[in-house]
């Protein structure tokens, strides 16, 4: 049957779909609504209809899968809302009667038009990541032809590395050879200077033995010619070259600072923290609390040892011009008339004009000071061990040189 909008429908679903309605009669496809209940047979669909039942067609059923689950009927249309397909009955009912709907065909058409614009756009995603693939590959492999070739000269830089050691090896094995050889020549040299030497010292002090037990004009017979070579001997031990000129010092109380305090010997002296009533003269320090020896030298060789009894803080040991500054404040270094060593809280320096750093094996309790006058040298020791800790330059003395000790903090020196 033809309805008034033009929509040919079976009477039987046509009528069905109008149920229960007395006006305003939609279509089914259009959703256009009529007054009336106005079919009109369409003779040329029911022609067409009655050759195919001539023809004994066999009827085309339904697949169940395109039947309405509610109310099994042809799922003809497609809910828009929805996003799925439902038959007439469904399309009445409450859950559509205000949806837009369209047939199946037109449906699938207009999806088909969707998908495939989201086909376009899906296949451009694909190749915009399968060229990022490419060049991420590409990349990668482009890094790793990189590290293969630092990788090849890394390798061979170490190889020029290993032959250069191994040649460095056996160039410094030869010379460790050479230097071997050279020191057992030296070694053989030296030992055999030494035992000549300690041959000829068993001879002179055999000799000097038996003149000491020989009767007096024996002893005194060609005793220049025995004394003659012992002064001949030269002298290697420090300890024995320089004790040998070991002197008596005492302080001198008038070169005191006021906050130094002697003791009645005159042998020791220690800070006493607070200035004493001093009387002033021109030998007395008055900026630096420091103390001179009563003993000056002009001449000869002198040597002395000072107890450290106490190293808190700072002292200075050495020796100093009898021109020096006593009333001003002054630089302690030989330019100022001062060779002395510094020393406090393990740290030693020799005071010249640029302070020189000493580091001693082990930490002087008793120092050795060692003045030639005429050979212009002075030499300080660890008294205990006779490690040499510095000797100054060479210098020319002028003028009476004077033991000097300087205490700073709760320092006490003794004269040994």
């Amino acid at each position: 049957m033809i309805i008034d909008c033009g929509h040919n429908f079976c009477r039987s679903c046509i009528t069905q779909s109008w149920e229960g309605r007395d006006e305003n009669f939609p279509c089914p496809q259009c959703r256009a609504t009529s007054s009336g209940k106005n079919l009109r047979p369409n003779r040329q669909l029911g022609n067409m209809v009655e050759i195919a039942k001539q023809l004994k067609l066999p009827p085309v059923k339904t697949p169940e899968e395109n039947l309405c689950e509610k109310h099994e009927q042809a799922l003809l249309l497609f809910c828009a809302e929805d996003q799925r397909m439902i038959c007439f009955t469904c399309q009445e009912s409450e859950d559509h009667k205000t949806h837009s709907a369209s047939p199946v065909e037109e449906a699938a058409e207009e999806h088909k038009v969707k998908l495939q614009v989201w086909l376009h756009i899906l296949k451009k995603e694909e190749e915009y990541f399968l060229k990022s693939k490419v060049k991420k590959e590409e990349q990668y492999e482009t890094m790793r032809n990189k590290l293969r070739i630092e990788k090849k000269k890394i390798e061979s830089e170490f190889e020029k590395l290993r032959q250069h050691l191994k040649e460095n090896e056996q160039t410094l094995n030869r010379r460790l050879k050479e230097m071997e050889k050279k020191i057992s020549m030296i070694e053989n040299a030296n030992i055999t200077k030494l035992s000549n030497q300690i041959t000829s010292l068993n001879a002179l002090m055999t000799a000097i033995a038996k003149k000491c037990e020989a009767p007096a004009w024996e002893l005194l017979k060609d005793v220049k010619s025995t004394l003659s070579r012992c002064y001949n001997v030269k002298i290697q031990s420090p300890e024995v070259m320089v004790k040998c000129y070991k002197v008596m010092v005492t302080l001198d109380p008038d070169t005191a600072h006021p906050q130094l305090l002697l003791s009645e010997g005159l042998r020791r002296v220690r800070g006493a923290g607070t200035a004493q009533p001093l009387p002033d003269n021109p030998k007395r320090f008055t900026k630096y609390p420091s103390v001179l020896g009563s003993e000056g030298f002009t001449s000869g060789r002198h040597y002395w040892e000072v107890q450290l009894l106490q190293d808190r803080v700072w002292w200075h040991v050495g020796v100093a011009a009898e021109s020096m500054n006593r009333k001003e404040y002054f630089r302690w270094s030989p330019e100022s008339g001062v060779w002395a060593v510094l020393g406090g809280n393990a740290h030693y320096e020799a005071l010249t004009f640029f302070r020189t750093h000493l580091f001693p094996s082990e930490t002087p309790l008793k120092l050795g000071v060692y003045l030639d006058y005429e050979g212009g040298r002075l030499s300080l020791y660890n008294a205990d061990s006779m490690e040499l800790l510095y000797t100054f330059p060479q210098a020319s003395f002028t003028e009476r040189l004077f033991p000097i000790f300087y205490l700073y903090g709760k320092v006490d020196l003794r004269l040994v």
